[in-house]
């Protein structure tokens, strides 16, 4: 094993995962630390070859460019070198280094474990999480289907306790993944590609479940590490779940009625994420509704077939005229959508 990696959080025997399921998390900092230690020898002078050789056989960086590739996107070892050249990136390295000094001491495996409390008994959580220096300040996760991945930007201006939230959120979509990965398709009375893509796009309201997972539950907040900036977003579009849900309504009947398709769908369905929009707020306010009401236990039964959790939802709110509801019309499709093969 690489002296780059956290032995600890490998194979993590966790009390609170146990009935969920095995727990294997890596973090992998080599890409990070070969980049700091080319940022130092650039402050310094030259930067010597095989620094470069070093940071090019990095498992992060051979995976990023994988990444990149499946996007049909390059990246380069002589992109690194523009990058890390950069003046205004080798002045930032000691904020660099304090980050990843800062986010390797934090217990991974409790993200993985409240990640796992909101998956089906028996989900396996394997991943590799990379904290990387690269030219693009994005994170994501790859090869959910292979090996899976987050792939994190080492970012100076996210506190510790925020990407920690940031694993779990991440952690549960892998974990997701693998639960549900039995296409359920084969077990619905309506198998028409309409149907099928709105049960498809449904599971997009795994985003808000990822909100709850990552926060720890119902009665935390789900922004509570991040910037003020970010809570007071949150809170303003959580406010405008009415509007929202009425969008996301038109959305899916749209689809179910064939006015929308093809192309068109994943066109509009992707206008829903936004930096964190309907598929984040309205899906947390219906998953920690339901919560509230029914019990973890109900939400996590939900998780593999959302269309259930919208159900559950209105049946939560039904006693309460001025929350916002899917309308009987959408109601009932949904349960179309539920309906088993006879």
């Amino acid at each position: 094993m690489s002296r780059f990696l956290l032995t600890a959080l490998c194979l993590v025997p966790l009390s609170a995962a146990a009935q969920a399921g095995p727990l294997r998390l890596r973090l992998d900092t080599g890409e990070a630390e070969a980049a700091l230690a080319i940022l130092d020898a650039r402050a310094g002078g030259a930067v010597p070859d095989s620094l470069w050789t070093r940071l090019e056989a990095t498992e992060g960086f051979t995976r990023l460019v994988a990444r990149e590739q499946s996007l049909r996107r390059t990246l380069s070892l002589d992109d690194m070198r523009a990058y890390l050249g950069n003046d205004s990136i080798v002045a930032r390295r000691q904020q660099f280094r304090r980050t990843l000094e800062a986010w390797r001491q934090l217990p991974v495996a409790d993200a993985g474990a409240r990640a796992l409390a909101y998956l089906p008994a028996g989900t396996t959580l394997d991943a590799t999480i990379y904290l990387l220096v690269k030219p693009r300040t994005n994170s994501f996760v790859f090869d959910v289907r292979g090996r899976p991945a987050i792939m994190l930007y080492l970012d100076p201006d996210v506190a510790a306790p925020a990407f920690a939230n940031t694993v779990a959120h991440e952690l549960h979509h892998i974990g997701l993944g693998a639960a549900c990965r039995v296409a359920p398709d084969t077990l619905f009375a309506d198998t028409t590609q309409a149907a099928a893509a709105a049960r498809e796009w449904l599971s997009a309201f795994g985003e808000g479940l990822a909100m709850l997972a990552a926060a720890g539950g119902p009665t935390v907040h789900p922004h509570q590490t991040s910037p003020a900036a970010d809570r007071e977003r949150w809170d303003r579009d959580m406010a405008d779940a009415p509007d929202q849900m009425r969008e996301v309504e038109r959305f899916f009947l749209g689809v179910l009625d064939g006015k929308t398709a093809g192309d068109s769908v994943t066109a509009a369905g992707m206008e829903f994420f936004g930096v964190q929009g309907p598929w984040y707020t309205v899906g947390y306010r219906m998953w920690s509704t339901v919560e509230r009401r029914f019990g973890r236990a109900r939400v996590v039964a939900d998780a593999c077939h959302p269309a259930r959790l919208l159900l559950d939802y209105n049946q939560t709110v039904a006693g309460t005229p001025s929350a916002p509801h899917w309308s009987a019309d959408f109601s009932q499709r949904l349960a179309a959508l539920l309906a088993q093969r006879p």
